[in-house]
């Protein structure tokens, strides 16, 4: 592996590696061992070891052969492989060409035996993927999550109005709204997990019938098992050339699926920091500029970096369903296509570390809150008046809350001293209880089970996540 310090990355032509993650260490450091290509050749090597592992087992190959290859397998580097490929325009045959370098001719003859190219590609990817998720992917989200219960846990009594259609509606609290995403990110982490488990492996030769390890071993499904348990895997209950794609498809849709939930989150925050809402801030450095032009400025730009890179990676599930026909045992029109579905888990990582960052030195207004809330306080209490007269007889009140809210909006007057007003509506309200007045004249009180709700959330994913 080249070292990092010695890297160019605006040499690179993608994003995600000249500006994303080739120029921070720490990214590079977490995602080069899984999604780079070295990492690639790495886990194919791994697989061929495994094969081999299987055949000492079996008394096909010696012990000996076995460890030969287990040394060379580290030595071989993925510069090495393409410019073997080069040579014979066969990346699998290649890796298998640079393996012989490094070992005796008894041990080459035993190299990629029975094997195609995709049982070893298809494995590898699975592995590679697999291992990410738990290992680097996970671990950030729920880093995230973690983040997100502080500060619901936090502002679970915090007043905000809640808001639907970008209207004012009734009120929440502002830890209310972060339990939505406590609850939404914490369903993604299973589905993400499952799925990532869900991955499958294959040795099943070149048309996925078993025709090659056929003529070595007596049952190669039970083979194939072997070899995959050594690496974590499973076998699909069939397989063609390649593995069954709806495993990956599965995969790459639940890593999609959590990234439009990221980018609703961000979105949200975005939106509260309008001018004109101001509830909520992102951290903003002393020497940070907002605008090239507009001193003043000061943009949410994490908030809106999160939602531009699931534009980017969101669209490119429709290539992961297009890669799920493949004719007959197999044709290559998922070859280059698949290679970028590292970019995606690149992508999601990237975003998940920056909202988390983000989350965490989120600046909340509660002041701001607080005015937002009283711009239409008046009128807030038009639900639970309806539901009030409706239950104590009043027909049609929906209808009469209507109209009296409507008129309170054009002469810009209390909703409650018309209803008050209303000689029609005196017998109905005087049915009301002391606690159903007070909250009409305190509407900040028509929480419902809000903070009950933040807490029970809250407690159940701390539970379940083991946070």
């Amino acid at each position: 592996m080249q070292p990092f310090e010695s890297l160019n990355p605006f040499d690179a032509i993608s994003p995600i590696d000249y500006r994303y993650y080739g120029t921070t260490p720490a990214h590079f450091q977490k995602l080069q061992p899984y999604l780079s290509e070295n990492a690639l050749i790495e886990y194919m090597a791994m697989v061929e070891v495994a094969l081999i592992a299987g055949f000492a087992e079996e008394g096909i190959c010696s012990q000996e052969v076995l460890q030969e290859i287990k040394y060379a397998a580290p030595l071989i580097t993925a510069e090495e492989v393409y410019a073997e490929e080069k040579r014979i325009k066969h990346l699998v045959r290649a890796l298998v060409n640079c393996f012989g370098k490094h070992i005796s001719p008894d041990a080459k003859r035993f190299l990629h035996l029975s094997a195609t190219s995709h049982d070893i590609i298809c494995t590898a990817e699975a592995l590679r993927y697999q291992e990410c998720t738990q290992k680097v992917i996970l671990p950030q989200l729920l880093e995230l999550e973690k983040t997100l219960l502080f500060i619901a846990e936090r502002e679970k009594a915090t007043l905000q109005i809640g808001r639907t259609h970008g209207q004012h509606a009734v009120p929440i609290t502002f830890g209310f709204a972060i339990s939505e995403y406590v609850a939404r990110v914490g369903e993604r982490i299973h589905e993400l997990t499952e799925k990532a488990l869900h991955l499958r492996g294959q040795l099943s030769g070149a048309v996925g019938a078993y025709n090659a390890a056929s003529l070595l071993v007596k049952d190669p499904l039970a083979f194939e098992k072997r070899i995959l348990d050594k690496l974590g895997l499973r076998p699909a209950t069939h397989s063609t050339q390649i593995v069954i794609p709806e495993f990956m498809t599965d995969y790459m849709h639940s890593l999609i699926s959590c990234f439009g939930v990221l980018a609703n989150l961000a979105d949200d925050m975005r939106h509260l920091q309008r001018s004109e809402i101001s509830e909520v801030g992102e951290h903003f450095g002393s020497e940070q500029v907002g605008s090239s032009t507009m001193p003043h400025k000061k943009n949410p730009m994490h908030f809106e970096h999160v939602k531009s890179l699931y534009k980017t990676m969101m669209p490119r599930m429709i290539t992961l369903y297009l890669d799920q026909i493949s004719e007959h045992q197999r044709d290559l029109t998922n070859s280059a296509s698949s290679r970028f579905n590292a970019e995606i888990v690149a992508g999601f990582y990237l975003a998940t570390y920056r909202l988390a960052k983000t989350m965490q030195r989120l600046v909340v207004d509660k002041e701001a809150m607080h005015r937002n809330f009283q711009m239409n306080s008046q009128h807030i209490v038009a639900e639970p008046l309806y539901i009030l007269l409706s239950f104590y007889g009043y027909e049609d009140a929906h209808e009469k809350i209507r109209q009296l809210s409507k008129q309170a909006i054009a002469e810009k007057k209390e909703l409650l001293d018309l209803v008050y007003a209303d000689v029609g509506l005196t017998p109905f309200l005087e049915k009301f209880t002391a606690e159903q007045k007070k909250i009409l004249e305190n509407p900040e009180l028509y929480l419902g089970k809000a903070v009950e709700k933040t807490e029970e959330v809250c407690l159940y994913w701390r539970k379940e996540l083991g946070l």
